[in-house]
């Protein structure tokens, strides 16, 4: 499981979103990535789709979630 509370670009404010991880400063779910991503969307649909998520940030958490998985391989 992901730590994401090491992810800069990401926030779980309680009360909001009921507690999900969403994007900082943002009421969109870090799922919600990951959900269009298997479903074809491109990096730029999304942040298309979803104003204020910054192409940044979604490239943060790709980056963050792929370290992540190369550490738990080791």
């Amino acid at each position: 499981m992901l730590d994401w509370s090491q992810c800069p670009a990401v926030e779980r404010v309680p009360g909001r979103v009921s507690g999900a991880w969403v994007f900082k400063d943002t009421r969109v779910p870090v799922r919600a990535l990951f959900e269009n991503l298997e479903g074809g969307a491109s990096v730029e649909d999304f942040v298309e789709w979803f104003p204020g998520v910054t192409r940044e940030q979604a490239l943060t958490v790709l980056r963050f979630a792929e370290a992540s998985l190369s550490v738990a391989a080791t």
